[in-house]
């Protein structure tokens, strides 16, 4: 056997060996923890426990390079979902999380499947588990930082971290991933890792052959660095010994569903393909007779996503501002029995072979918990090594200030639809200089001048991390819009990819924690496209990111557009969507005590993110002028627009700008005393919650409780008729008549649209005056 050549690296050999004693240990605590969870923890309900032992293997070695040495403490990490117990694991080894999270792993109150920001009780950057969101959401945070930076807005103390991805290379398949590449090369991202598991393996069997040069190519075209890390020192070295050449060149074109079953195999079969497939190469017997099976598998198992040096090597190397793909050839389960079989994926060990593990760890039975046991080296090393990683040198996590809401007068206009109402709302921010204003960022998908946000984008300019002129004024062409570019912008204008929108949003509404810096995040899109990045919408808000989600035109109101651009499914999505507060007001008024209302709530501790479903439909303005109770009510969800008579038998609750066809019906209904109430609902989300959490607080034992709905309702006898009517689905307000079991005629959208204007849409779908009156007719009836 020819002597291999001497490796120099230059992080000390001392912490290359306690490094790799890490790694080892870290690879068994995942591998435990996910046998505990399954195979020793008792079960009550039979069902299935799951985790990714071999998902979990492939990434233990660049996590341990990344968490115990090249990580610093500003830098942010979205973890791969199936990597979740290597992550917990980490934690669990630098004091950062308890044995019992780990024992309770995928059970009630301990660690979670997926990281999670806000269920985990160790520190989690990003939420993963939404595939590929968590891998877009690091783009979006660097933009974020960027322009923080720009605008001088980064705190004394803070440092400008990377955002870092670790994903598996199935991920590649997910769609968002590319269009986060895309805005990324718009904006000249910096500051970004992303880190690939390339284990050739997906969920169902073994990903295409030669997919890392067009990957390789693709991220290149977009300006970024890419880094291949593919074969390991001793396969290096081997490249100079006998047949060596001819040995990389078989594993180069190796089919990986061949390189993944011999790597199951093992030797002896590596041995049999390579005897015939090399037959006729100088060296091959050299090479051949100079390895055991055993070591001849390690030798062809080599690859440089499992060789801690060849990491930390490449780690070091990408230390400039530029974005970086580094694509790291695995072998998933590497280190298991179960490495290489297609079947991993939610395949696990037996006892037999955790018996095995355990023993070839070095692990007495009993002591599986025991962060150092088995490690081999001298406790005091290891500790004192792990109280210098810089990672943990990390401060706990602290949310910045708030910032004081300002008051927001109701726009001006005897008639005025609400998105034109937002829109004056936000261009008289422009104008002042509130601590408020100056912490507004706004973003769009290509809607910024469709959604009224033009007159704010004019006075606060679009953000740039260089200085840049608009052309159309240099050149002296008239235009409404005049958009510079400027480190100091305050609006980002992205593509029409409406999934960028809501993880833009979500990283900036995550400003307060990541960069010790709040931003109050507003965000405008078309209400029917919320379901085009749907998913992304729930990750943000799963994150507990706080930002204003502005939805306009919204409904079959959008009436020449037709049904593709009309949304009825929205409303019951904003009710449904936990941390997200849904306003559909029909006023200006009632507009702007939202909006003051929801720059508070977005600051909350207990707060949340604020989505208001507006139109582009023009109304007359009540003459009034809201008092604070009546503001109060507008929040809570609901008022009297006209309080029902004593004893009256029906009473109309709507929803939005359908209100004129409301107050139609109910002044023709006026001639049968005693008169209708005219219910005014701002936002069937809040109400409901608020009804829920009364109904919850009374099973409870608080016989006291009351909703706000229940307060209003005191005013309606309970046999009187209920008709609702919003411009989107029935359901969102037909469980009114749950509170006191009043009747309910449910009137809404459960089709799709159809071009058409206002009076045959309405009259089609039953929104009319006429159709709420016969529903009166009919409820009353009862």
């Amino acid at each position: 056997m020819n002597a291999l050549p001497e490796i120099q690296h230059p992080i000390a050999a001392k912490d290359i060996e306690i490094l790799r004693k890490l790694e080892q240990r870290v690879l068994w605590l995942a591998t435990w923890m996910i046998h505990h969870a399954n195979h020793i923890r008792p079960s009550r309900d039979g069902l299935k426990v799951g985790g990714h032992q071999s998902s979990s293997a492939s990434l233990s070695t660049l996590m341990t390079a990344l968490y115990f040495h090249s990580l610093r403490p500003q830098d942010r990490v979205a973890v791969k979902p199936h990597a979740a117990p290597v992550f917990h694991a980490i934690q669990y080894m630098l004091g950062r999380e308890s044995r019992q999270q780990l024992e309770n792993f995928r059970a009630y109150g301990g660690a979670q499947s997926y990281p999670s920001r806000t269920k985990d009780k160790t520190e989690v950057d990003f939420s993963t588990g939404s595939v590929g969101l968590g891998v877009g959401a690091t783009l979006f945070a660097a933009l974020v930082q960027d322009m923080i930076i720009g605008r001088n807005l980064l705190p004394d103390g803070h440092r400008p971290g990377r955002m870092i991805a670790l994903m598996g290379d199935a991920e590649m398949d997910e769609g968002n991933i590319f269009e986060a590449l895309l805005e990324g090369w718009k904006h000249d991202v910096r500051n970004l890792w992303w880190i690939v598991d390339y284990n050739r393996q997906s969920l169902d069997g073994v990903i295409n052959d030669q997919l890392a040069p067009k990957l390789l190519r693709l991220f290149e075209s977009f300006g970024w660095r890419t880094v291949q890390l593919k074969y390991g020192r001793k396969l290096e070295a081997a490249r100079h010994g006998p047949a060596g050449e001819a040995l990389l060149h078989w594993i180069d074109n190796c089919p990986n569903q061949l390189y993944s079953a011999l790597s199951f195999k093992g030797g002896a079969a590596w041995r049999s393909h390579l005897r015939s497939d090399l037959a006729g190469s100088a060296g091959l017997a050299a090479l051949l007779d100079s390895h055991d099976d055993a070591s001849l598998s390690a030798l062809m198992c080599n690859l440089a996503g499992h060789d801690l040096e060849s990491i930390l090597d490449a780690f070091s190397a990408a230390e400039t501002e530029q974005p970086t793909l580094f694509l790291a050839y695995t072998i998933k389960g590497n280190g298991l029995p179960l490495a290489g079989h297609k079947d991993n994926h939610s395949g696990q060990m037996t006892a037999a072979q955790i018996a095995d593990f355990r023993a070839s760890c070095g692990i007495r039975e009993g002591q599986e918990w025991q962060p150092l046991e088995g490690i081999g080296l001298p406790e005091a090393k290891v500790r004192a090594f792990l109280s210098t990683v810089p990672f943990a040198q990390r401060p706990p996590a602290s949310s910045a200030a708030t910032i004081p809401v300002a008051a927001i007068p109701v726009p001006e206009g005897a008639r005025l639809s609400t998105q034109e109402a937002f829109g004056k709302v936000m261009t008289g921010l422009a104008r002042e200089a509130s601590p408020m204003a100056d912490r507004i960022v706004t973003t769009s998908p290509d809607v910024t001048v469709s959604t009224n946000l033009s007159g704010w984008v004019n006075r606060r300019s679009l953000f740039n991390r260089f200085q840049n002129s608009d052309i159309f004024q240099t050149e002296k062409v008239p235009s409404a819009q005049k958009w510079q570019g400027k480190p100091s912008g305050q609006h980002y204008e992205l593509g029409i990819a409406e999934n960028n929108l809501f993880l833009m949003l979500s990283q900036l509404g995550l400003a307060h924690d990541f960069f010790g810096t709040r931003l109050l995040p507003v965000g405008t899109v078309y209400d029917p496209f919320i379901n085009r990045g749907l998913d992304a919408l729930i990750y943000a808000c799963y994150q507990n990111a706080r930002f204003m989600l502005v939805a306009t035109p919204s409904g079959v109101t959008l009436a020449p557009e037709g049904g593709a651009h009309q949304s009825v499914n929205t409303p019951l999505i904003g009710m449904a969507q936990d941390g997200l507060a849904y306003f559909e007001p029909a006023y200006a008024d009632e507009l702007a005590a939202i909006m003051e209302w929801g720059f508070g709530h977005m600051q909350a501790a207990d707060g949340g993110s604020v989505y208001l479903r507006l139109s582009t439909r023009v109304l007359e303005q009540i003459p009034r002028k809201l008092s604070a109770e009546q503001k109060a009510d507008v929040v809570a969800g609901a008022y009297w627009l006209r309080r029902p008579d004593p004893g009256a038998s029906v009473a109309i609750a709507y929803c939005g700008t359908i209100a004129p066809e409301a107050m139609e019906a109910a002044i023709a209904f006026a001639g049968r005393p005693p008169g209708p109430g005219i219910l005014a609902i701002t936002s069937p989300d809040r109400l409901y919650t608020d009804w829920e959490t009364a109904c919850r607080q009374r099973r409870n034992g608080d016989s006291m409780a009351t909703a706000h709905i229940e307060r209003l309702f005191m005013e309606l006898p309970r046999d009187a008729g209920l008709v609702t009517i919003q411009d989107g689905h029935p359901a969102a307000l037909a469980w009114l008549g749950s509170v006191q079991r009043n009747p309910v005629h449910a009137l809404g959208v459960s089709r799709f649209g159809q071009s058409g204007d206002l009076q045959d849409l309405y009259k089609h779908f039953g929104l009319d005056s006429a159709a709420i009156l016969a529903a009166m007719t009919e409820v009353q009836s009862r």
